[in-house]
Order: C-alpha cells, then sequence, then structure tokens
C-alpha cells in the first residue's frame, strides 16, 4: 500500500490509509491515547493521528514519537470528532523511521524568529511559514514557464560563467582555479592566459546579452536562472545570488515590451492565488493581512503609464518631505516609486523614457537624444518588480553608447556584430524573481524566501 499525502487525505475518502511524514506535536491523554499532528509538506494542515496506547510495541516507540521524528501510520482515516480539523486517522500500526531528541531538536511549538531559523536553514522548512514559501516559489516558477510557452517563447539556458559584465558596474564575482597564493604573472599582472579559460571570467549578473542573440535567430526566449552580484550589500532586499527571469523579443518596441511585462505579473497574481489559496490565505492571516487585496487589487486593475518626466514632476509638487532629492536626471529610489504607485496613483504604474545618463548602454536612444526606450514597471508596497527596455538595434549609435560609458567595444565585439548582420527592432525585460516571491508572500525580508540565501559574509548551508 502506498501512501497518502496529507493534502489528499484532508479531502480523502474514507478508509485504509498509510500517511508519512514528521511529528509537529504530541499530546498524550489520561484515557490511553495520544494525538499525533503529522505534516508531510504537501500543505500548510497537518492531519492528526489517534493512537491508542495497546497499539502492539506502543510503549517501545512512545519515547521516539516526539516533535521532529519521522513516522509512518497506518490507519483508519475517519471523520474527526475534535476541533480544527475534518479528518483524523485512527492508528494501527506505527513505525518511527528517524527519532528526534526533545531535548536538543531546536524547533518547538512556540514561533521562532525568522532571524534565528536563518541560523538553521537545514531545519527551517520544516515550519508553517517556510513550507508555504517554498510552495508558492514552486508555484510562481511554474507559472513563469507557463506563461511563456503558452505564449511559445522558447526557453533558454544562458551561461553561469562568463567574460561579459551585462551592466557594465564591474560588481561579479570572479572564478578562477589559479593559485590564489602564487598566482602567474605578466608585466605585474596577474596572467590570466594561464587560467583554465584563458582569460578573466566570471559568475553572470544577467543572461540578457547572450538572450539577445537567440532572439535575432528564434524571435522569442526566455531566461531563468541564477544571477551573481558582488554588491556589498547588507539590506531586507539584497541578495549576492538570485534568480532572473528575462525574456527577449525580437520585433517588439517599447509598448510591446510594457504589455507584456503587464500581462506577465498579473498572471502570475492570479495564477498563486487560485492554485495555493491556503499558503496565500495562511500568509494574509499570519505575514501581513492586507496582502490579497493588494494582489487583487494589482490583478484588477490597468497600469497607468507615464514618462519619467512626468513621474519628476508629479514628486516636485507634492508636499511629501523624501529623503533623497527629486531632479530630472537623478535615479528614482524606492520612497519616489512607492509615493507615486501608492499615493498618487493607488495601483501599478510603468515609468518609461528614462535619461539616458543613468540608464545601461543598450537601451535604445530616442530621437531627443537625451532619454533612452526604458521602462520600469513600479507595485505599491514594493516599487521596483520589473526593469527593460528596447534594445538600441543601430550599430553606430550602440557603438557610441559603448564608447560613451567606458567601454571597450572589442570585448562586446559579437553583440557589436548582431547590429551588423540582420538587425532587428527587439525588447526585453528582467524580474527578479526572490522580489517577486517576497512582493506575493509579504515576507519582510529577501532572504527568507529562497531556501539558502548568499549574502555578505553567509554562504553557510
Amino acid at each position: 500500500m502506498k501512501r497518502t499525502k496529507v493534502k489528499d487525505l484532508i479531502q480523502g475518502e474514507e478508509g485504509e490509509v498509510i500517511v508519512k511524514g514528521w511529528v509537529r506535536t504530541r499530546r498524550d491523554s489520561k484515557g490511553g491515547f495520544s494525538f499525533l499532528e503529522i505534516n508531510d509538506g504537501s500543505c500548510v494542515a497537518n492531519i492528526q493521528v489517534v493512537a491508542e496506547h495497546t497499539l502492539p510495541e506502543y510503549s517501545a516507540l512512545e519515547s521516539n514519537m516526539t516533535t521532529g521524528s519521522c513516522v509512518s501510520v497506518r490507519g483508519n482515516l475517519v471523520q474527526s470528532q475534535g476541533k480544527g480539523q475534518s479528518k483524523e486517522i485512527q492508528a494501527t500500526e506505527i513505525i518511527v523511521y528517524g527519532p528526534s531528541p526533545v531535548e536538543t531538536y531546536p524547533l518547538q511549538k512556540k514561533r521562532h524568529s525568522f532571524e534565528f531559523l536563518r541560523e538553521i536553514a537545514h531545519l527551517r522548512p520544516r515550519t508553517n511559514t517556510f513550507g508555504a514559501v517554498m510552495r508558492v516559489r514552486n508555484r510562481l516558477a511554474f507559472a513563469i514557464h507557463q506563461f511563456f510557452q503558452d505564449k511559445g517563447f522558447l526557453y533558454l539556458n544562458t551561461p553561469i560563467v562568463t567574460t561579459s559584465d551585462c551592466e557594465g558596474a564591474g560588481e561579479m564575482f570572479q572564478v578562477t582555479t589559479l593559485d590564489l597564493s602564487n598566482p602567474p604573472t605578466i608585466n605585474g599582472k596577474i596572467d590570466y592566459s594561464q587560467d583554465f579559460f584563458s582569460e578573466k571570467t566570471s559568475l553572470t549578473v544577467s543572461g540578457q546579452l547572450e538572450g539577445e542573440i537567440y532572439a535575432m535567430a528564434l524571435s522569442e526566449i526566455y531566461t531563468f536562472g541564477p544571477t551573481f552580484r558582488a554588491e556589498n550589500s547588507n539590506t531586507s532586499r539584497h541578495l549576492s545570488e538570485f534568480w532572473m527571469v528575462e525574456p527577449e523579443m525580437a520585433f517588439y518596441d517599447l509598448d510591446d515590451d510594457m504589455d507584456l511585462a503587464e500581462d506577465f505579473i498579473k498572471y502570475l497574481l492570479s495564477d498563486v492565488m487560485e492554485h495555493c489559496a491556503e499558503d496565500m490565505e495562511f500568509f494574509n492571516q499570519r505575514i501581513n493581512n492586507t496582502i490579497l487585496d493588494t494582489l487583487r487589487n494589482i490583478t484588477g486593475k490597468q497600469f497607468e503609464r507615464l514618462t519619467y518626466t512626468d513621474a519628476i514632476s508629479q514628486l516636485q509638487k507634492s508636499s511629501e518631505k523624501f529623503t533623497y532629492p527629486v531632479e530630472w536626471g537623478l535615479a528614482l529610489q524606492a520612497e519616489h516609486e512607492r509615493y507615486l504607485s501608492e499615493k498618487v496613483f493607488k495601483k501599478p504604474i510603468i515609468v518609461f523614457n528614462y535619461p539616458e545618463q543613468i540608464k545601461s548602454f543598450y537601451m535604445k536612444l530616442n530621437e531627443d537624444g537625451k532619454t533612452v526606450r526604458a521602462m520600469d514597471v513600479l507595485l505599491p508596497n514594493l516599487g521596483e518588480i520589473i526593469g527593460g527596455s528596447q534594445r538600441e538595434e543601430n550599430y553606430d549609435v550602440l557603438l557610441q553608447r559603448m564608447r560613451d560609458k567606458d567601454l571597450d567595444p572589442e570585448h562586446y565585439w559579437w553583440y557589436l556584430d548582431l547590429r551588423k548582420f540582420g538587425s532587428a527592432p527587439h525588447a526585453g525585460f528582467g524580474l527578479g524573481f526572490e522580489r517577486l516571491v517576497q512582493f506575493v508572500t509579504g515576507m519582510e525580508n529577501i532572504r527568507d524566501v529562497i531556501p539558502f540565501p548568499r549574502t555578505p559574509k553567509q554562504a553557510k548551508f
């Protein structure tokens, strides 16, 4: 007989079943019964097991059936007589796979702080919160693939080890097999010709540039994989290792790009509310009681679109006291983004046509020569969730933009080649997956929405 998952037992037919999972709690009654709460990670809910003390070998098992222990229970699924659950299992056989000494098991019935749980990242998935986070994360990842696959996009795997810095910021983790205590040198500098790849390589900050290559042949592609930033940012919004979703589309202009981004966000939020209803209700009750209303508000309204210039004007005429200055030519900060989306428009907004000096070299220059066809999607209670642009398809303009940004065109020869041989209008955007999960769940710290967070001075587990 095969096991049945807890989520299926709760809605299942009465009869003999086997459930396997971990003991959350155990209560012993004076009437010769024990009540075990079993969870297997399939849902937030536990299934109650009623174990009579007259069960074969019960006395020998009792000391090992503690919180955290792993058990297999065979028994009869029946309607529960107690409060708080619809079904329970009357045990006929219990096997303890792995005991968990109650004296040393760090997870108990009391609530633990998220800071404490980060210190035991190997055990925190057994808590209600982190089980729910990972189920939502899983569903969002599935929905991302489903959205693009339904639209005919091809899933592309771009390299993790790369020689190019997409953003030109230089904040990259280096990859090397050289002896760091005695690296080979030439003219006083490290001789990377003797390294594994014969040149200086790093972990990728983005798959965009490689994605554009395939968009120029396959029309519509998307990447979804890990990216790395060597920023020394110890904040609740930054990770050193995170996942990015990056579609690239030939024959798209900026308007097409914004349309796709809006449809994408609405699809993901609607999907997770439908398929993770129990977990989302958990977050709404335990983490942030405005989450569901916020998500419904986003999916039910058309996103407001305004130029960067109009956004600056809205901010300058407000009576709000901002920490960061508001001036044309300066980047919008999170406080500015949230003010616009939460107080001015009270819904998601898309800001577009940013000053060229604050945006990357690959963004298409507008006719005014001062702005580029870039766009950011801003959500209430978060700020930026998506950043994208129409890409520059003109060879001469792109070459000049590289020089203006002090980038070596020779290093990007292959990227420039795309503009020599069958160049086409194209666009794309990027979405930080963990920031999406953080927004959907209401979790305050981004380190709590990825299984094993990588941050400055933190690479455990």
